[in-house]
Protein backbone atom coordinates (compact mmCIF):
# COMPACT_ATOMS: atom_id res chain seq x y z
CA UNK A 1 0.00 0.00 0.00
CA UNK A 2 1.78 3.39 -1.24
CA UNK A 3 1.14 5.89 1.10
CA UNK A 4 2.15 9.87 0.46
CA UNK A 5 2.73 10.32 4.01
CA UNK A 6 3.95 7.72 7.25
CA UNK A 7 0.37 6.90 9.11
CA UNK A 8 0.71 7.34 12.79
CA UNK A 9 -1.02 5.49 15.90
CA UNK A 10 -4.37 7.37 15.88
CA UNK A 11 -5.75 7.34 19.19
CA UNK A 12 -8.66 9.58 18.18
CA UNK A 13 -12.08 9.21 19.57
CA UNK A 14 -14.08 8.82 16.39
CA UNK A 15 -13.96 8.42 13.40
CA UNK A 16 -11.67 6.41 14.68
CA UNK A 17 -8.45 3.42 13.75
CA UNK A 18 -9.33 1.25 10.90
CA UNK A 19 -8.10 -2.38 10.54
CA UNK A 20 -5.10 -1.66 8.03
CA UNK A 21 -6.57 -4.99 5.88
CA UNK A 22 -9.66 -3.33 5.51
CA UNK A 23 -8.22 0.05 4.01
CA UNK A 24 -6.11 -1.71 1.72
CA UNK A 25 -9.14 -3.95 0.51
CA UNK A 26 -10.98 -1.11 -0.01
CA UNK A 27 -8.71 0.88 -0.93
CA UNK A 28 -8.38 -2.13 -4.25
CA UNK A 29 -12.42 -1.55 -4.42
CA UNK A 30 -12.34 1.90 -4.78
CA UNK A 31 -11.98 2.03 -8.50
CA UNK A 32 -13.66 -1.15 -9.24
CA UNK A 33 -15.91 -3.55 -7.28
CA UNK A 34 -15.14 -7.52 -8.22
CA UNK A 35 -17.99 -8.37 -10.53
CA UNK A 36 -19.42 -4.57 -10.84
CA UNK A 37 -17.88 -2.84 -13.20
CA UNK A 38 -17.52 -0.15 -11.43
CA UNK A 39 -16.73 1.58 -7.92
CA UNK A 40 -17.94 0.49 -4.94
CA UNK A 41 -19.10 4.54 -4.71
CA UNK A 42 -20.85 4.59 -7.55
CA UNK A 43 -23.34 1.17 -8.20
CA UNK A 44 -26.64 1.26 -7.07
CA UNK A 45 -28.08 0.28 -3.81
CA UNK A 46 -30.61 -1.96 -5.64
CA UNK A 47 -28.10 -3.54 -7.46
CA UNK A 48 -26.86 -7.22 -6.68
CA UNK A 49 -23.29 -6.83 -5.60
CA UNK A 50 -24.97 -4.34 -3.59
CA UNK A 51 -27.35 -6.95 -2.55
CA UNK A 52 -24.88 -9.13 -1.72
CA UNK A 53 -22.71 -6.97 0.23
CA UNK A 54 -25.70 -5.72 2.50
CA UNK A 55 -26.71 -9.92 3.01
CA UNK A 56 -22.94 -10.94 3.77
CA UNK A 57 -23.25 -7.67 6.48
CA UNK A 58 -26.19 -9.29 8.06
CA UNK A 59 -25.02 -13.06 8.25
CA UNK A 60 -21.54 -11.90 9.34
CA UNK A 61 -23.00 -9.94 11.82
CA UNK A 62 -25.39 -12.42 13.01
CA UNK A 63 -22.89 -15.10 13.31
CA UNK A 64 -20.12 -12.30 15.32
CA UNK A 65 -22.90 -11.72 17.76
CA UNK A 66 -24.78 -15.01 17.62
CA UNK A 67 -27.90 -12.45 17.07
CA UNK A 68 -31.44 -14.74 17.73
CA UNK A 69 -33.74 -15.25 15.74
CA UNK A 70 -35.99 -12.98 17.80
CA UNK A 71 -34.29 -10.10 16.92
CA UNK A 72 -33.90 -8.28 13.23
CA UNK A 73 -30.53 -6.22 11.87
CA UNK A 74 -31.11 -2.75 10.42
CA UNK A 75 -29.14 0.12 9.07
CA UNK A 76 -30.21 3.43 9.50
CA UNK A 77 -28.48 6.61 9.01
CA UNK A 78 -28.45 10.06 11.65
CA UNK A 79 -25.94 8.68 14.35
CA UNK A 80 -27.33 8.48 17.97
CA UNK A 81 -29.14 12.01 18.20
CA UNK A 82 -31.50 10.36 15.82
CA UNK A 83 -31.82 7.42 18.23
CA UNK A 84 -31.74 9.45 21.51
CA UNK A 85 -35.27 10.53 19.95
CA UNK A 86 -36.24 7.52 17.67
CA UNK A 87 -35.91 5.39 20.97
CA UNK A 88 -38.87 7.27 22.65
CA UNK A 89 -40.62 7.63 19.83
CA UNK A 90 -40.90 4.44 19.23
CA UNK A 91 -41.34 2.34 22.52
CA UNK A 92 -42.42 5.33 24.83
CA UNK A 93 -44.51 7.68 23.30
CA UNK A 94 -48.69 7.18 23.55
CA UNK A 95 -47.80 4.77 26.15
CA UNK A 96 -48.82 4.79 30.02
CA UNK A 97 -45.38 3.27 30.98
CA UNK A 98 -42.33 5.05 32.60
CA UNK A 99 -38.83 4.89 30.68
CA UNK A 100 -36.21 4.26 32.83
CA UNK A 101 -32.33 5.92 31.77
CA UNK A 102 -29.19 5.04 33.49
CA UNK A 103 -27.06 8.31 33.54
CA UNK A 104 -23.36 7.20 33.58
CA UNK A 105 -22.36 9.85 31.44
CA UNK A 106 -22.33 12.91 28.71
CA UNK A 107 -24.14 10.57 26.19
CA UNK A 108 -26.50 9.08 28.51
CA UNK A 109 -27.24 12.61 29.69
CA UNK A 110 -28.07 14.16 26.14
CA UNK A 111 -30.43 10.59 25.61
CA UNK A 112 -32.21 11.24 28.84
CA UNK A 113 -33.03 14.83 27.83
CA UNK A 114 -34.89 14.07 24.16
CA UNK A 115 -36.62 11.52 25.97
CA UNK A 116 -38.20 13.71 28.42
CA UNK A 117 -39.53 15.36 25.36
CA UNK A 118 -42.10 12.28 24.06
CA UNK A 119 -43.25 10.62 27.46
CA UNK A 120 -42.61 9.71 31.22
CA UNK A 121 -39.03 9.64 32.27
CA UNK A 122 -37.13 8.33 35.50
CA UNK A 123 -33.48 8.69 35.97
CA UNK A 124 -32.65 5.35 37.72
CA UNK A 125 -29.69 6.41 38.52
CA UNK A 126 -26.96 9.47 38.02
CA UNK A 127 -23.44 9.63 38.51
CA UNK A 128 -23.25 13.44 37.45
CA UNK A 129 -22.87 14.19 41.58
CA UNK A 130 -19.63 11.78 41.38
CA UNK A 131 -18.28 13.26 38.34
CA UNK A 132 -19.51 10.22 36.62
CA UNK A 133 -16.39 8.28 37.54
CA UNK A 134 -18.03 4.92 38.26
CA UNK A 135 -20.89 2.90 37.36
CA UNK A 136 -23.48 1.96 39.68
CA UNK A 137 -24.19 -1.37 41.42
CA UNK A 138 -27.63 -3.44 40.42
CA UNK A 139 -28.86 -2.50 44.11
CA UNK A 140 -28.41 0.94 43.45
CA UNK A 141 -30.72 1.59 40.51
CA UNK A 142 -34.21 3.08 41.19
CA UNK A 143 -36.79 1.38 38.24
CA UNK A 144 -39.78 2.36 37.88
CA UNK A 145 -42.71 -0.20 38.57
CA UNK A 146 -44.26 0.17 34.97
CA UNK A 147 -40.92 0.48 33.34
CA UNK A 148 -41.41 0.52 29.46
CA UNK A 149 -37.40 0.04 28.83
CA UNK A 150 -34.43 0.72 30.49
CA UNK A 151 -31.57 2.75 28.70
CA UNK A 152 -28.03 2.92 29.12
CA UNK A 153 -24.43 3.87 27.78
CA UNK A 154 -22.29 0.42 27.61
CA UNK A 155 -18.93 3.02 27.20
CA UNK A 156 -19.15 6.76 28.01
CA UNK A 157 -16.07 8.02 25.77
CA UNK A 158 -15.75 11.51 27.60
CA UNK A 159 -15.35 9.90 30.97
CA UNK A 160 -13.55 6.40 30.22
CA UNK A 161 -16.30 4.53 32.03
CA UNK A 162 -17.85 1.17 30.43
CA UNK A 163 -19.98 -1.44 32.29
CA UNK A 164 -18.15 -4.83 31.71
CA UNK A 165 -21.38 -6.57 31.39
CA UNK A 166 -25.31 -5.71 31.71
CA UNK A 167 -27.12 -4.16 34.86
CA UNK A 168 -29.61 -6.03 36.14
CA UNK A 169 -33.15 -4.34 35.28
CA UNK A 170 -35.75 -7.57 35.81
CA UNK A 171 -37.86 -7.76 33.20
CA UNK A 172 -37.68 -4.03 31.66
CA UNK A 173 -36.72 -4.34 27.94
CA UNK A 174 -32.70 -3.42 28.17
CA UNK A 175 -31.96 -0.70 25.54
CA UNK A 176 -28.46 -0.09 25.11
CA UNK A 177 -26.13 2.37 22.81
CA UNK A 178 -23.06 0.31 22.51
CA UNK A 179 -21.66 2.68 19.55
CA UNK A 180 -18.22 3.02 20.85
CA UNK A 181 -18.06 -0.44 22.31
CA UNK A 182 -19.69 -2.00 19.62
CA UNK A 183 -17.95 -5.73 18.90
CA UNK A 184 -15.50 -5.86 21.52
CA UNK A 185 -16.67 -8.48 23.58
CA UNK A 186 -19.33 -11.24 23.12
CA UNK A 187 -22.61 -9.72 23.75
CA UNK A 188 -26.12 -11.67 24.50
CA UNK A 189 -28.47 -10.26 22.51
CA UNK A 190 -31.01 -12.22 23.73
CA UNK A 191 -30.91 -10.19 26.97
CA UNK A 192 -31.33 -6.74 25.32
CA UNK A 193 -34.77 -5.36 23.71
CA UNK A 194 -32.36 -3.47 21.66
CA UNK A 195 -29.02 -2.64 21.13
CA UNK A 196 -27.52 0.29 18.32
CA UNK A 197 -23.91 1.52 17.06
CA UNK A 198 -22.81 4.51 15.33
CA UNK A 199 -19.90 2.89 13.41
CA UNK A 200 -17.42 4.94 13.94
CA UNK A 201 -15.80 4.64 16.57
CA UNK A 202 -15.37 0.84 16.95
CA UNK A 203 -16.52 -0.95 13.36
CA UNK A 204 -16.18 1.16 10.82
CA UNK A 205 -16.71 4.49 8.98
CA UNK A 206 -18.94 7.57 9.61
CA UNK A 207 -22.21 7.11 8.24
CA UNK A 208 -24.00 4.43 9.57
CA UNK A 209 -25.76 3.02 12.39
CA UNK A 210 -26.86 -0.51 13.29
CA UNK A 211 -29.57 -1.28 15.37
CA UNK A 212 -31.10 -4.78 16.64
CA UNK A 213 -34.23 -5.07 17.76
CA UNK A 214 -36.53 -7.69 19.39
CA UNK A 215 -39.43 -7.94 16.88
CA UNK A 216 -42.22 -7.85 19.48
CA UNK A 217 -41.00 -4.39 20.91
CA UNK A 218 -41.61 -2.92 17.14
CA UNK A 219 -45.85 -3.41 17.39
CA UNK A 220 -45.43 -0.43 20.26
CA UNK A 221 -44.97 1.99 17.68
CA UNK A 222 -47.61 4.26 16.87
CA UNK A 223 -48.86 4.69 12.89
CA UNK A 224 -48.73 8.64 13.65
CA UNK A 225 -44.92 8.26 13.39
CA UNK A 226 -43.27 10.24 10.98
CA UNK A 227 -42.05 7.25 8.22
CA UNK A 228 -38.32 7.82 8.55
CA UNK A 229 -39.02 7.61 12.27
CA UNK A 230 -40.48 4.34 12.46
CA UNK A 231 -38.37 1.40 12.96
CA UNK A 232 -41.27 -1.19 11.56
CA UNK A 233 -40.20 0.85 7.81
CA UNK A 234 -36.40 0.00 7.93
CA UNK A 235 -37.32 -3.28 9.25
CA UNK A 236 -39.99 -3.98 6.87
CA UNK A 237 -38.08 -2.98 3.81
CA UNK A 238 -34.83 -4.32 4.54
CA UNK A 239 -32.91 -1.03 5.56
CA UNK A 240 -33.69 0.61 2.66
CA UNK A 241 -36.39 2.28 3.20
CA UNK A 242 -34.15 5.32 1.76
CA UNK A 243 -30.99 4.89 0.06
CA UNK A 244 -28.77 3.59 2.67
CA UNK A 245 -25.11 4.64 3.07
CA UNK A 246 -23.58 2.16 0.83
CA UNK A 247 -20.36 2.59 0.89
CA UNK A 248 -20.42 3.20 4.99
CA UNK A 249 -22.37 -0.10 5.28
CA UNK A 250 -19.70 -2.20 2.59
CA UNK A 251 -16.76 -0.54 4.79
CA UNK A 252 -18.25 -1.89 7.93
CA UNK A 253 -19.18 -5.76 6.28
CA UNK A 254 -15.25 -5.35 5.71
CA UNK A 255 -14.59 -4.74 9.38
CA UNK A 256 -16.94 -7.68 10.14
CA UNK A 257 -15.02 -10.12 8.31
CA UNK A 258 -11.68 -8.95 9.85
CA UNK A 259 -12.97 -9.58 13.11
CA UNK A 260 -14.56 -13.29 11.81
CA UNK A 261 -11.12 -14.16 9.91
CA UNK A 262 -8.28 -12.26 10.79
CA UNK A 263 -8.86 -11.88 14.53
CA UNK A 264 -11.00 -14.83 15.27
CA UNK A 265 -13.64 -13.76 16.78
CA UNK A 266 -14.94 -11.60 19.87
CA UNK A 267 -13.67 -13.91 22.47
CA UNK A 268 -10.15 -13.06 21.21
CA UNK A 269 -11.32 -9.89 20.62
CA UNK A 270 -11.86 -9.16 24.25
CA UNK A 271 -8.90 -10.78 25.12
CA UNK A 272 -6.62 -8.62 23.10
CA UNK A 273 -8.52 -5.70 24.26
CA UNK A 274 -7.68 -6.22 27.80
CA UNK A 275 -4.34 -6.98 27.62
CA UNK A 276 -3.97 -3.71 25.37
CA UNK A 277 -5.62 -1.53 28.29
CA UNK A 278 -3.84 -2.91 30.87
CA UNK A 279 -0.93 -1.55 29.28
CA UNK A 280 -2.09 2.49 29.96
CA UNK A 281 -3.69 1.61 33.24
CA UNK A 282 -0.20 0.06 34.35
CA UNK A 283 1.37 2.82 33.53
CA UNK A 284 -1.31 4.98 35.34
CA UNK A 285 -0.66 3.19 39.01
CA UNK A 286 2.30 3.01 38.68
CA UNK A 287 3.41 6.78 38.12
CA UNK A 288 2.46 7.28 41.71
CA UNK A 289 -0.04 9.75 40.92
CA UNK A 290 1.30 12.05 38.35
CA UNK A 291 -1.25 10.70 35.69
CA UNK A 292 -4.56 10.50 37.63
CA UNK A 293 -7.25 8.47 36.39
CA UNK A 294 -10.68 9.32 36.26
CA UNK A 295 -12.30 6.33 36.68
CA UNK A 296 -13.12 4.22 38.53
CA UNK A 297 -10.77 1.03 38.65
CA UNK A 298 -13.63 -0.72 38.96
CA UNK A 299 -15.25 0.98 36.22
CA UNK A 300 -12.31 1.49 34.13
CA UNK A 301 -13.06 1.46 29.80
CA UNK A 302 -11.35 -0.75 27.99
CA UNK A 303 -11.99 1.54 24.96
CA UNK A 304 -11.14 5.45 26.33
CA UNK A 305 -8.42 5.76 28.99
CA UNK A 306 -9.18 8.67 30.38
CA UNK A 307 -6.67 10.60 32.79
CA UNK A 308 -5.29 14.17 34.12
CA UNK A 309 -1.86 15.34 34.70
CA UNK A 310 -0.65 17.66 37.32
CA UNK A 311 -1.40 20.70 35.55
CA UNK A 312 -2.22 22.04 31.83
CA UNK A 313 0.81 23.00 30.90
CA UNK A 314 2.54 19.34 31.13
CA UNK A 315 -0.35 17.95 29.58
CA UNK A 316 -0.01 20.36 26.82
CA UNK A 317 3.47 19.32 26.45
CA UNK A 318 2.41 15.38 27.28
CA UNK A 319 0.20 15.90 23.60
CA UNK A 320 2.83 17.87 21.78
CA UNK A 321 6.26 15.43 22.73
CA UNK A 322 3.64 12.33 22.12
CA UNK A 323 2.78 14.10 18.44
CA UNK A 324 6.31 13.79 17.68
CA UNK A 325 6.65 10.31 18.60
CA UNK A 326 3.20 9.38 16.36
CA UNK A 327 1.23 9.16 19.12
CA UNK A 328 -1.88 11.24 17.46
CA UNK A 329 -4.65 12.58 18.66
CA UNK A 330 -4.53 12.47 22.88
CA UNK A 331 -5.82 15.84 23.61
CA UNK A 332 -9.34 14.94 26.06
CA UNK A 333 -12.83 15.82 25.38
CA UNK A 334 -12.94 19.68 25.21
CA UNK A 335 -15.88 19.39 27.69
CA UNK A 336 -13.18 17.88 30.46
CA UNK A 337 -9.93 18.40 28.93
CA UNK A 338 -7.06 16.19 30.44
CA UNK A 339 -5.63 12.92 28.01
CA UNK A 340 -8.00 10.51 26.37
CA UNK A 341 -6.21 7.80 24.50
CA UNK A 342 -8.66 5.79 22.78
CA UNK A 343 -7.65 2.13 21.74
CA UNK A 344 -10.53 0.86 20.33
CA UNK A 345 -10.59 -2.74 18.53
CA UNK A 346 -8.24 -1.96 15.30
CA UNK A 347 -5.42 -0.50 17.64
CA UNK A 348 -2.77 -2.22 17.27
CA UNK A 349 -0.64 -3.36 19.98
CA UNK A 350 2.80 -1.92 19.11
CA UNK A 351 0.67 1.67 19.23
CA UNK A 352 -0.54 0.94 22.86
CA UNK A 353 2.81 -0.52 23.65
CA UNK A 354 4.59 2.25 22.43
CA UNK A 355 2.71 4.65 23.95
CA UNK A 356 2.82 3.20 27.75
CA UNK A 357 6.76 3.48 27.18
CA UNK A 358 6.59 7.14 26.43
CA UNK A 359 4.10 7.25 29.28
CA UNK A 360 6.54 6.01 31.80
CA UNK A 361 9.49 7.64 30.03
CA UNK A 362 7.52 11.11 30.09
CA UNK A 363 6.50 10.72 34.11
CA UNK A 364 10.31 9.93 34.62
CA UNK A 365 11.49 13.56 33.12
CA UNK A 366 8.29 15.41 34.69
CA UNK A 367 7.40 14.08 37.83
Amino acid sequence: MSTAEKRVYNFSAGPAVLPMSVLQKAQEHLLCLPGAGASILEISHRSKPFIEILDHAIANLTKLLNVPDTHKIVFLQGGSRLQFSMIPMNFLKGSNQTADYILTGAWGKKAYAEAKKEGETNVAWNGGDEGFNRLPKDEELQLSSNSAYTYFTSNETIEGVQFSGEPNVGDSPLICDTSSDFLHRPLPIANYGMVYACAQKNAGPAGVTVAIIREDLLDRASDTLPGYCDYRQHVNNGSMYNTPPTFSIYLMNLVFEWLLNDVGGLEKMHSANKEKAAILYNAIDASHGFYAGHAHPSSRSLMNVTFRLPNDELQDKFVAEAAKNDLSSLKGHRSVGGIRASIYNAMPIEGVTLLGQFMTEFCQANA
